[in-house]
C-alpha cells in the first residue's frame, strides 16, 4: 500500500482527490437557511426512499444542505441515457465513435441532469411541505430553492469530473463511496449497541454473516464465464487463434436495485401525504400503504426482491446482445467450438447469459433484502451499511485499487525507459 508514496504522480493525484472530498463534505453540513432539520431527520428514518436519497448524498439530505441532491440526479441521467442509447440507433452509433462519441453522450448526460434536478427539487419541497416538515415557500423563494439544489447537484459533478481527470478512479464513483462511509461515526454507536444488545450467538452469527457477504460481493462482482472462441487465419502457415469472451456474473451492477427500490417506495413515499388528506379514501388508502409497504414489512421486501431480479435480467439482456455479439463473432471470422456461427452462437449465448444472471439476479435480490432478515432474525437494527451500500463501497474500492496498481505500472516502466 505504501509504495503508491514512491511515486509522485500518484502522490499528486491523491492529494488533489483528498482535498475534493474536504470539500464536498464540507457543502455536506452548509443547511439552507429557515430549515428545521431534527423534524427532516426524524421524517427521514421512517422513509425509505429519501433515506436512500440521503445516503447517496452523505447525509447532505438530512442536514438539508446545498447539496441535498447529491448525485441521484446525474445517475438517474445516466440510466436514462443507457437505455435510450439502446433503443435509439443515432445514439447507438455514437456509442461506438470511441473517445469524441463518449464525449459527447457524457455531454448530453449532464444536460438531462438539469432537468432531473429540477423535478427532483421540486418533488422534495412538496412532499415535505405536503407533511409539514419545512413551510410552504412564496414563489420566488421557492425558485430559489430549486436553483440553489440544482447548482449544488451540478456542482458535485463538476467535481467528479475533476477526481475522473485530476485524481485516483471514477471521481463519481468515488463521491458516492465517500457518502456511503461518511454515515458510518454517526451510525456506529447505535449499531454497535444493537449488536451488544443481542445475545452472544446473534453476535457472532452477524459477524460471520457479514464476513461471507463481504466475501461473496468480491467474488460476484469479480466472476466472470470465459466463452472459448476461435479464429482461423489465413495464409501458407494457416494456425487457429484461442480468444475468449468474458461474461460478468452480475452485468448490472447496483443499476437494478436502484430503479428497483425506486419502485417499490413509491406507495410508501405517497402514503403520507394520502393520510394527510381531508378524504376518507384516501386515508385509508395512505393508512395500508403506510402499515403494509413498510421495509420492514414481508410483503415490501417480497416485492423488492423480484423487481431486483427483473430488472437485472431487463438491464444485463440490454447491454449484452446475444444477437448482435454472435453476428460480431462472425463477421470476424470466429465461432465458438462445437456451435455453428450465427443462429446457433446467439442462442448458446443467450443461455449461458440467462443461466449466470439467474444466480447474480438472486444474489443481488437477496443482497437487498438482507437487512430485513437481520433485524427479523437476529435483532439488530440501525445498520450502519446495508447490502447495496456495501455492494457499491466493495465495487468502487476494486475499481479504485485496480486503477492505482494500473497507475504505478505506468509510472515504473517510464521511469525505466528514462
Amino acid at each position: 500500500m505504501f509504495k503508491i508514496f514512491r511515486f509522485p504522480e500518484i502522490r499528486k493525484k491523491l492529494l488533489f482527490t483528498i482535498v475534493v472530498v474536504a470539500v464536498f463534505r464540507l457543502l455536506a453540513h452548509i443547511p439552507v437557511p429557515g430549515v428545521d432539520t431534527t423534524a427532516i431527520k426524524s421524517y427521514l428514518q421512517s422513509n425509505v426512499i429519501f433515506g436512500f436519497f440521503d445516503l447517496f448524498s452523505g447525509g447532505g439530505f438530512s442536514n438539508f444542505s446545498i447539496v441535498t441532491l447529491g448525485l441521484g440526479p446525474y445517475i438517474n441521467a445516466s440510466i436514462i441515457i443507457q437505455l435510450l442509447t439502446m433503443m435509439i440507433p443515432s445514439l447507438e452509433e455514437l456509442q461506438k465513435e470511441g473517445e469524441y462519441g463518449q464525449e459527447k453522450i457524457n455531454m448530453y448526460t449532464k444536460f438531462l441532469t438539469v432537468p432531473m434536478a429540477l423535478i427532483q427539487s421540486y418533488g422534495i419541497y412538496f412532499l415535505l411541505s405536503k407533511q409539514r416538515i419545512i413551510n410552504t415557500l412564496a414563489p420566488l423563494d421557492l425558485l430559489i430553492l430549486l436553483l440553489t439544489f440544482t447548482a449544488g447537484a451540478l456542482f458535485l459533478v463538476w467535481l467528479g469530473d475533476l477526481v475522473t481527470e485530476r485524481g485516483l478512479g471514477n471521481g463519481v464513483s468515488l463521491l458516492i463511496f465517500i457518502s456511503i462511509i461518511s454515515r458510518i461515526p454517526q451510525s456506529t454507536v447505535l449499531a454497535v449497541t444493537g449488536i451488544f444488545t443481542a445475545n452472544w450467538q446473534n453476535t457472532v452469527i452477524f459477524a460471520l454473516l457479514s464476513l461471507a457477504v463481504i466475501i461473496g460481493v468480491v467474488l460476484v462482482d469479480e466472476g466472470t464465464r470465459n466463452v472459448e472462441l476461435e479464429y482461423g487465419r489465413r495464409g501458407e502457415r494457416s494456425q487457429k487463434v484461442t480468444n475468449y469472451l468474458p461474461i460478468k456474473i452480475n452485468q448490472a451492477g447496483v443499476i437494478s436495485i436502484i430503479f428497483a427500490i425506486s419502485i417499490v417506495s413509491i406507495p410508501s413515499m405517497i402514503g403520507g401525504p394520502f393520510m394527510a388528506s381531508t378524504n376518507i379514501t384516501l386515508r385509508q388508502i395512505g393508512t395500508f400503504l403506510t402499515l403494509y409497504m413498510r421495509s420492514e414489512s414481508p410483503l415490501y421486501n417480497i416485492l423488492y426482491f423480484i423487481l431486483v431480479i427483473a430488472f437485472t435480467f431487463f438491464y444485463t439482456f440490454v447491454q449484452f446482445n446475444p444477437t448482435k455479439i454472435a453476428d460480431d463473432i462472425k463477421k470476424r471470422g470466429g465461432f465458438i467450438p462445437g456451435v455453428r456461427p450465427g443462429t446457433s452462437t446467439a442462442n448458446y449465448l443467450k443461455r449461458i447469459v440467462t443461466r449466470i444472471t439467474l444466480g447474480g439476479a438472486i444474489f443481488l435480490g437477496f443482497i437487498a433484502i438482507l437487512p430485513f432478515f437481520i433485524q427479523m432474525f437476529l435483532g439488530i437494527n440501525n445498520l450502519t451499511i446495508g447490502g447495496t451500500s456495501l455492494l457499491i463501497v466493495v465495487s468502487v474500492v476494486l475499481e479504485t485499487v485496480r486503477k492505482t496498481e494500473s497507475l504505478m505500472v505506468t509510472s515504473s516502466y517510464e521511469k525505466f525507459l528514462g
